[in-house]
């Protein structure tokens, strides 16, 4: 993961404290997302994950719902695993979980994340944007929401009371 903006000559992209952010790579083009500068790794909620071997190399086969309280649109995705860790959360509990990395598209701006994958049904959003993929080049202003823009209105109004 880079220590650093890979734009050092342009500013910070400002997002608020909510975003919608698109996962490319995953088929993905939007998920809500609380940016969480609490939190040092994005975490994205995925679900029936099991792990294969591709020639010699751990794989993670998950699905992902990317809409709000619902399981409509899942989405199944196959990467390689970048690391396994001790995920301790808000509440203090601690559990073991994948990590995969992919591109996170916030805002205008694409970027490589790592991203630890988390059953989050109970949660208020599906993903969470961390520390780590915000100090490549976004500023957090806690005020403002979906600065990065919206899925076109018919999408919104699919994912409305979600």
């Amino acid at each position: 993961m880079p220590d650093t903006d890979p734009r050092p000559d342009e500013p910070p992209t400002v997002v608020g404290w909510r975003e919608w952010v698109a996962l490319p790579a995953m088929g993905v083009d939007w998920v809500k997302a609380k940016i969480d500068t609490g939190a040092r790794t994005s975490s994205l909620h995925a679900f029936d994950q099991r792990v294969e071997d591709r020639d010699g190399e751990a794989w993670v086969r998950f699905s992902v719902h990317p809409w709000q309280s619902t399981d409509d649109d899942a989405v199944e995705i196959c990467l390689p695993i970048a690391d396994v860790r001790e995920i301790r959360s808000s509440s203090g509990h601690a559990e073991q979980r994948y990590v995969v990395l992919t591109e996170m598209a916030l805002a205008g701006r694409t970027v490589e994340v790592e991203l630890t994958l988390s059953r989050r049904d109970d949660m208020g959003f599906r993903m969470l944007v961390g520390r780590e993929a915000l100090r490549q080049g976004f500023l957090v202003d806690p005020g403002e929401s979906y600065r990065g823009g919206r899925p076109p209105r018919a999408q919104r109004r699919r994912n409305r009371g979600r």
